[in-house]
């Protein structure tokens, strides 16, 4: 018998189902005559319990868990006579205006895959990165690191940027002190970022023992609502200055990046790999968001609420398990999921388009290429070996590096389509850092 499968909109559809009221009831029967094998009652010996007391007790839970067995596979049965793919989560409920006692009516309202079709890409355009790794780029990195190696000495001058200063402060609103605004021994580094800009400006050319009083305005967008976009008068004591001192290249800092007899030459040659393992990375990142671009503005799709929806949702609850992850405790979210609609619809639409070309185009990774690209992953770690092989233990890393490795071939697929240029490019305009 055909289903009736009616349609609700570009992607909602919606069928129409019944199940025997009588079948239903024969297998609620069935279900309470087993557990009155097993069920245990007060006053009765396992398996003695009289049925008509199961009855009573469990035939509503019975009856519904059945009945929702029996609609299930109803609906499985529709969609798969009627050959849709179900997007999302059906939303079932019982039909209005069914009268007929001998079966139950239902309808379900669900939405489908889109059809996807990919577009030319013959008039789409890639510059990939062009960046040469050469010395001036090895001695930035070395100098990077010394950074990430900083100490800090006691100094007897005024306080300049990159000094880490030990500050007590108080501010105070209108007289009132507020939340926040009060710290004893609290350390920061100028220039850092992690104090307002006026704040900072405040401490700089103070010393040790010095005092000062000064008006700070908060921004109106600041997190703490009770001072935001208002004046505030803070009182601001320096008990410390310490000036950064960084470590000498030579054999002992050779030795902090994993160098075991300190040469130098070696600590050079392992950083140019690893800098030009992380070029490639960022090169690749490049084209890569290229190529995706190129691939959605080609295939312009009507995408599943639901699906958009589920992965609001997701990046919602990531956001969230990262600020708690960070130790930030809120009562309330402070970002609303509607921010994420646009990601979200951009990864349904990606995933919906790089599927169906793994299919289409016979893209999937084969196993040489996925165990490639897991190797290429380890090298940043002191193993490889014992990386490589717990990739291959844990089956959601290894089904996330599948994707990653369809992800790939998709690129590829689009650049052997599209027009792709090199550009030339420097290494800290590709890096993305002036520091």
């Amino acid at each position: 018998m055909a289903v009736n499968v009616e349609s609700l909109g570009a992607l909602e559809r919606r069928v129409k189902m019944s199940v025997p009221v009588a079948a239903i009831e024969r297998q609620v029967a069935d279900r309470l005559k087993n557990m009155a094998r097993t069920v245990k009652m007060p006053g009765f010996r396992p398996g003695k319990v009289p049925l008509a007391m199961i009855a009573k007790q469990y035939a509503h839970q019975v009856r519904g868990e059945v009945l929702g067995d029996a609609v299930q596979r109803a609906f499985s049965d529709a969609v798969k006579e009627a050959n849709l793919r179900v997007a999302g989560y059906p939303k079932i409920e019982k039909a209005d205006g069914a009268t007929d006692d001998a079966t139950l009516a239902f309808d379900a309202t669900f939405e489908v895959y889109p059809e996807v079709k990919s577009g030319d890409l013959s008039s789409a355009s890639i510059e990939r990165p062009a960046v040469e790794v050469d010395d001036a780029a090895i001695d930035r990195t070395i100098e990077i690191l010394r950074k990430q190696r900083v100490t800090f000495a006691d100094a007897t001058r005024a306080a300049a940027a990159g000094d880490r200063v030990t500050v007590d402060f108080e501010g105070t609103l209108e007289g009132a002190a507020f939340e926040g605004g009060k710290a004893t021994g609290f350390s920061f580094i100028i220039g850092e970022g992690r104090m307002l800009p006026e704040f900072e400006a405040a401490a700089t050319g103070m010393g040790a023992g010095a005092s000062k009083t000064f008006d700070l305005k908060f921004p109106d967008d600041y997190h703490g609502t009770q001072v935001a976009g208002k004046t505030t008068q803070f009182t601001l004591r320096v008990s410390r200055v310490e000036a950064p001192e960084l470590p000498a290249v030579d054999a002992a800092f050779a030795k902090t990046l994993g160098v075991a007899d300190g040469d130098l030459a070696t600590m050079r040659a392992d950083i140019r790999g690893n800098v030009e393992r992380e070029v490639k990375k960022r090169a690749n990142a490049q084209v890569k968001n290229q190529a995706m671009k190129a691939l959605m503005d080609a295939t312009p799709l009507e995408l599943p609420k639901s699906l958009v929806e589920m992965e609001t949702q997701q990046l919602v609850q990531r956001a969230q398990a990262d600020l708690e992850a960070r130790g930030v405790k809120l009562e309330k979210l402070p970002f609303e999921a509607s921010a994420f609609e646009d990601t979200a619809r951009r990864r349904v639409a990606l995933g919906l388009i790089i599927g169906e070309l793994g299919r289409a185009e016979g893209l999937q990774p084969k196993p040489a290429q996925l165990r490639s690209l897991i190797e290429q992953e380890s090298q940043s770690y002191e193993r490889p070996d014992e990386v490589v092989r717990w990739f291959y233990t844990q089956p959601e890393r290894l089904s996330e590096m599948e994707g990653l490795a369809l992800e790939n071939n998709v690129v590829e697929w689009v650049l052997s389509k599209a027009k792709v240029t090199d550009k030339a490019m420097s290494f800290d305009e590709l890096m993305g850092s002036a520091a």
